[in-house]
C-alpha cells in the first residue's frame, strides 16, 4: 500500500498545474457535443502521459446520441476550436461532435476502476465585473454567450491531474484505471451514447465527481444519489397558414395547438409514489398578427423520483400533445433531446469513500438530501451495477465565499448555472489527493 505522505506530496506538486488547466478550460468553454478544443487537448495529454486513448466514434454509439447541434453549428465550433489552440492531430477524430475521450491503463492484475468527469459548458454570458474573480484575474470566458457555470472545467482538470499522477504510483496499483471524459452532460445528452458503446462494460468500480458552491471547502457527500429520472424533448406542431381576417376557416392554428398542449401538460396528475415534474421552458410560434400560425414548437422536460415515475409522466405528456394536435387539426412530432435515469450510489463503495476521506482528515460529511436534480452519470452507474459492479458519486464543497448549505446567509451563494459562478480552487488539489488515495485503497 502506498504511503499517505506520497499521495499528499503528489497532490501538492500538481496543485499549480491543475489550477492552470482549470483556468485554461474556463477561458475557452465549449457547449455539449462541441468540446473540440477540450477533447483534443485531453487526448494529447493522455497520450503524452502513456495512456491508451480511445476517442470520437470509438467511444460513442451514434444512434444513442441526443440533442446534437446542426452540422453548420458543429462546423463553426470546430473552426473556432482550431483558432483557439485545439490539437490539430486529435481534433480530426472528434469531427461531427463525437467529442468523448477515454484513457485506459493497466497497472497490474486486478479490478478495473472507472472515473467519469464531464467537459461541457453552458449557454450563459459570463459576468464581466470586478466582483467576479475570473474577470478580475484574467481567465473569464473568451466565447460570447458560453461559460463554465457548473464546474466541469474543474472536473476535466482533475481528470488530467490523475492521468499524470497515477503512473507514478503504478507499482502500488494492482488493477486497471479508466478515465472517462464525457461530453454533453448539460441537458443529460452524452452519457447514454458512451454506455451503449460499451465504455463501462469492463468497469468493476465506477466513480464520479462534482464540485458545488453553497458547500464550503471540506464539506462532502460520500455517495451521491436520489437523482431524478428525466426526459428532455422538443415538440413541433405543423398546421396550415391562412389570412386571419378573410379566410380563418382555412387555417390550422399551430400556435393554439401548442398553447393548449403547454397548459394541459401542467394538468397531468402527479403520482402518489413519489416526486413527479413537468416543465415547458420555451415556446415559439407565429410571424404576424393577421396570419394563422402554421408552425409552433416548445422545449419541455419531465422528471420523476424513479425511472418508472418519469416514464409515467412522459407517456401522459405524449398523450396530451397528441390530443392538442388533433383538436386543432395539426401534425406533431417529438424529438428526444436528453435523458437520465434515477440511481443511488452503492452503500459499500460509499462507505469506502468516506473512510478514505476520514483517513485524510479535514472533511465534514453532509447528509444525502435528494432535491429533484438529474445527472446522466446515472446511465453509467446503472450499467455497472447491472453487471455486478458498484458505482458511487462524490460531491465536494467548493464555495468561493466559504458558505455552507447549513448557513443562514445562503442567499449570497453564487449558484451553478449563473453568470457569477466560480469555485474555491483549493478544492482541486484536495480532490486529487482524495481520488489518488481512494484508488490506491480500492486497488490495494
Amino acid at each position: 500500500m502506498v504511503d499517505i505522505s506520497v499521495v499528499r506530496a503528489l497532490a501538492e506538486e500538481l496543485a499549480g498545474q491543475v489550477v492552470a488547466d482549470r483556468r485554461d478550460f474556463h477561458r475557452y468553454p465549449e457547449l455539449g457535443w462541441s468540446e473540440f478544443r477540450t477533447g483534443s487537448l485531453v487526448a494529447r495529454r493522455l497520450t503524452k502521459a502513456g495512456w491508451e486513448v480511445q476517442l470520437g466514434r470509438q467511444v460513442h454509439d451514434e444512434a444513442a446520441r441526443m440533442g446534437v447541434p446542426s452540422e453548420d453549428e458543429l462546423a463553426a465550433e470546430y473552426e473556432r476550436a482550431l483558432r483557439q489552440g485545439a490539437d490539430a492531430e486529435f481534433i480530426r477524430a472528434l469531427r461531427g461532435g463525437y467529442t468523448g475521450v477515454v484513457g485506459s491503463r493497466r497497472f497490474g492484475e486486478g479490478p478495473t476502476i472507472g472515473l467519469r468527469v464531464d467537459m461541457d459548458a453552458l449557454p450563459i454570458q459570463e459576468a464581466c465585473s470586478e466582483e467576479h474573480r475570473p474577470y478580475r484575474e484574467g481567465f473569464v470566458s473568451q466565447n460570447p454567450g458560453i461559460m463554465h457555470a457548473c464546474g466541469h472545467d474543474a472536473h476535466t482538470a482533475i481528470g488530467l491531474a490523475l492521468a499524470e499522477a497515477l503512473p507514478r504510483l503504478g507499482a502500488s496499483l494492482p488493477g486497471k484505471v479508466k478515465l472517462i471524459f464525457q461530453p454533453a452532460e448539460e441537458g443529460v445528452r452524452g452519457a447514454r451514447s458512451m454506455v451503449e458503446a460499451g465504455i463501462v462494460d469492463d468497469v468493476d468500480l465506477l466513480l464520479g465527481i462534482h464540485v458545488y458552491t453553497g458547500w464550503k471547502l471540506g464539506e462532502m457527500i460520500a455517495g451521491t444519489g436520489g437523482y431524478a429520472a428525466t426526459r428532455k424533448f422538443d415538440v413541433r406542431f405543423e398546421g396550415k397558414a391562412a389570412h386571419a381576417g378573410s379566410n380563418p376557416q382555412q387555417g390550422r392554428n399551430a400556435l393554439l395547438a401548442a398553447a393548449n398542449a403547454v397548459l394541459n401538460l401542467y394538468a397531468i396528475s402527479r403520482h402518489a409514489e413519489g416526486l413527479t415534474r413537468v416543465n415547458v421552458g420555451r415556446l415559439e410560434a407565429g410571424a404576424g398578427r393577421n396570419m394563422t400560425p402554421a408552425e409552433a414548437w416548445f422545449m419541455a422536460e419531465t422528471r420523476g423520483a424513479t425511472t418508472e415515475l418519469n416514464e409515467y409522466m412522459y407517456r401522459r405528456a405524449l398523450e396530451v400533445i397528441e390530443g392538442a394536435a388533433k383538436m386543432y387539426g395539426c401534425g406533431w412530432s417529438v424529438r428526444e433531446m436528453g435523458a437520465a435515469e434515477s440511481a443511488m450510489s452503492d452503500a459499500d463503495l460509499s462507505a469506502r469513500i468516506r473512510r478514505a476521506a476520514e483517513t485524510l482528515g479535514g472533511y465534514t460529511f453532509l447528509p444525502l438530501e435528494p432535491r429533484g436534480g438529474s445527472e446522466d452519470f446515472t446511465y453509467m452507474m446503472r450499467r455497472v451495477q447491472a453487471r455486478g459492479g458498484q458505482a458511487a458519486g462524490i460531491a465536494l464543497g467548493a464555495d468561493p465565499l466559504g458558505i455552507s448549505r447549513r448557513d443562514p446567509d445562503r442567499e449570497r451563494v453564487r449558484g451553478g448555472h449563473t453568470s457569477l459562478f466560480d469555485i474555491d480552487e483549493a478544492v482541486l488539489p484536495r480532490a486529487i489527493e482524495l481520488l489518488l488515495w481512494l484508488i490506491c485503497d480500492l486497488l490495494g
